[in-house]
C-alpha cells in the first residue's frame, strides 16, 4: 500500500502526456500578457483614468523585501537602504495624488490590494501613512483591503496596524515547510514563525488567510510536499495557492543560485500537482482551477467559484467584479476594458518621473475587439472550465484542440468547449491555443504544470 492509497480513485485520473506540456505558457492574468506590451503614450492612460466611472479596484506595489529569495521572479529588491525606500514611498505618495486627480469624483474604490515584494518590509507607521494618503485622495467606499506578508518580518506592531486599518484578507509567503528546500531557495523560516504570524493575524481580525505554497522546488520530494500541505491545512489556511516553481535563470539572474540538477523533472512536477489537488479536495477545499483552493461556505473565492462569477486579474483568481483595476507603484499594471497600462518598471526611473509630477505608465497594449474576445475565452476556460466559441474561433482552433479531445481532456458540444476533469492540469495549455501571440519557441513563460 502506498502512502496515497487512502485517496479516492479519481485522484489518479490525471494522465501525464509530456508532449502536451512541452510548450511553456503564460499564467494569463491578462490578455494580451505583459510579454506583448509595447511603448505606450502616457496620454492614453490619462484619458482612460478620466473616462473611468463606477466601482474600481486599486493595486499598490511595494518592490522591497527584507531578504531576497533565490527563486523569486518578482520586481523586488532588498529593503536595506533606507534612503532608497524613503524616496520610493515619496514617489508613491505623489503618484497616488496624480492618479486620483485624474479620476472623476463619481469613482468609488471598493478594493485595495497591497503586494510586492513584501509590504511589511515597510515600517508599520509608514504603511499607515500610505493608507491615510489613499483614503484622503480616493473616494474609498468601505473597501475590502488585502495584503501580502512575509512571515519572517512579521511583528506584533504590524498586526496592530492591520487590526486598526481593518484588513480582512492576508496572504502569507510560506512556499514550503521543508528545511532542506528552504535552504536551497534561500528562504529560511521556522514553523514557529509561521504559527506566530497566523495567531497574530487571526487576533487582528483577518478572516481570509491564504498560504502561498510551491512545488517543483530544489531537493523537494512528494513527502516534503505532502508534509507542507498537511501543515497548511492544520494551521487553518482559508485559501491555498499552489504554484509550480518556474526556473528561468536566463531571465531571472538570482535563480542561478539554484542548482538545476536538484530540481524535479517534468513527470515529478506533474505528480506533485496531482498530489496537491487530491490532498486539498479530499480534505474539503473547493478547487479554484487546478492549483488554487478555498474552504467552502464563507470564503468569497469559493462562493464565486460555485456561483460562476470567478474572475482573473493580475492578482490571479479573484471574486472582484470590477472592470477597472488601477496599479500604483513601479511595474504595476492598470487594466481598463480597452487598455492595459504598465508603470515604469525600474524603481529609479519611476521615482524620477514621479518627482517631475508625471504619470509613470509607459508600456502597455490596446485591447482590440478581437483581443477582448480572446481574453474572455481564456478567462472563462481558466475560471470555469468552459467557454463558448464563435464559428470563426472554433474553426481556427479545432486542429490544435484535437490532441486534447482525442485523449479525453476536453470536449466540444456545439459551440461550447469544456475542459474535462482529467484535463485540469492542461488548462493553461488549452487556453494558450486562443492566444495569437504564442510563438512555438517562447521560453519566457513557465511550464503549464
Amino acid at each position: 500500500m502506498t502512502q496515497f492509497a487512502h485517496w479516492p480513485k479519481w485522484a489518479d485520473m490525471w494522465t501525464y502526456y509530456p508532449e502536451l506540456l512541452a510548450k511553456p505558457v503564460p499564467r494569463y492574468t491578462s490578455y494580451p500578457t505583459a510579454a506583448e506590451f509595447d511603448d505606450l503614450d502616457t496620454e492614453l492612460y490619462c484619458q482612460a483614468l478620466r473616462q473611468t466611472d463606477g466601482d474600481i479596484s486599486l493595486y499598490v506595489h511595494i518592490p522591497f523585501c527584507e531578504k531576497i529569495c533565490f527563486y523569486c521572479g518578482c520586481n523586488t529588491a532588498a529593503a536595506g537602504r533606507k534612503q532608497r525606500l524613503e524616496s520610493y514611498l515619496a514617489a508613491l505618495h505623489t503618484e497616488i495624488e496624480l492618479v486620483a486627480s485624474q479620476l472623476p469624483q463619481s469613482v468609488r474604490v471598493r478594493r485595495i490590494a497591497f503586494g510586492g515584494g513584501s509590504p511589511n518590509a515597510l515600517q508599520p507607521d509608514k504603511f499607515q501613512r500610505l493608507i491615510d494618503t489613499i483614503f484622503s485622495h480616493f473616494g474609498c467606499h468601505d473597501p475590502v483591503i488585502s495584503i501580502e506578508l512575509d512571515p519572517r518580518t512579521m511583528t506584533r506592531d504590524w498586526a496592530d496596524v492591520i487590526k486598526r486599518i481593518g484588513i480582512e484578507r492576508a496572504s502569507l509567503g510560506v512556499q514550503t515547510f521543508s528545511p532542506q528546500c528552504q535552504q536551497a531557495i534561500g528562504r529560511i523560516q521556522s514553523e514557529d514563525c509561521i504559527v506566530r504570524t497566523v495567531d497574530w493575524l487571526r487576533e487582528a481580525g483577518v478572516t481570509s488567510l491564504n498560504f502561498d505554497l510551491m512545488y517543483g522546488l530544489p531537493n523537494q520530494s512528494l513527502c516534503d510536499l505532502e508534509d507542507s500541505l498537511q501543515r497548511t491545512r492544520v494551521l487553518g489556511a482559508d485559501r491555498v495557492a499552489l504554484f509550480g516553481y518556474a526556473h528561468v535563470p536566463h531571465i531571472v539572474a538570482r535563480q542561478r543560485a539554484i542548482n538545476d540538477h536538484t530540481l524535479p523533472d517534468q513527470r515529478q512536477r506533474f505528480a506533485m500537482a496531482q498530489l496537491g489537488y487530491a490532498y486539498f479536495v479530499t480534505h474539503g477545499y473547493t478547487p479554484i482551477g487546478f492549483d488554487h483552493f478555498a474552504k467552502p461556505g464563507g470564503d468569497p473565492l469559493a462562493r464565486a467559484a460555485m456561483a460562476g462569477t470567478l474572475r482573473r486579474n493580475f492578482q490571479g483568481f479573484t471574486d472582484d467584479q470590477s472592470d477597472v483595476l488601477i496599479g500604483l507603484g513601479a511595474s504595476s499594471i492598470s487594466s481598463f476594458p480597452h487598455l492595459l497600462a504598465q508603470n515604469e518598471k525600474n524603481s529609479g526611473r519611476y521615482r524620477m518621473l514621479a518627482s517631475q509630477m508625471l504619470l509613470t505608465a509607459n508600456r502597455g497594449a490596446l485591447r482590440t475587439a478581437d483581443s477582448r474576445y480572446r481574453g474572455a475565452v481564456i478567462e472563462q476556460l481558466l475560471c470555469h472550465g468552459r467557454a463558448q466559441l464563435g464559428a470563426c474561433l472554433m474553426h481556427e482552433a479545432r486542429a490544435s484542440l484535437a490532441p486534447f479531445i482525442d485523449r479525453g481532456l476536453a470536449s466540444i458540444d456545439r459551440q461550447w468547449l469544456t475542459i474535462l476533469s482529467e484535463g485540469l492540469p492542461y488548462a493553461r495549455t488549452i487556453a494558450a491555443i486562443f492566444d495569437v501571440h504564442r510563438a512555438p519557441a517562447a521560453r519566457q513563460f513557465s511550464s503549464a504544470v
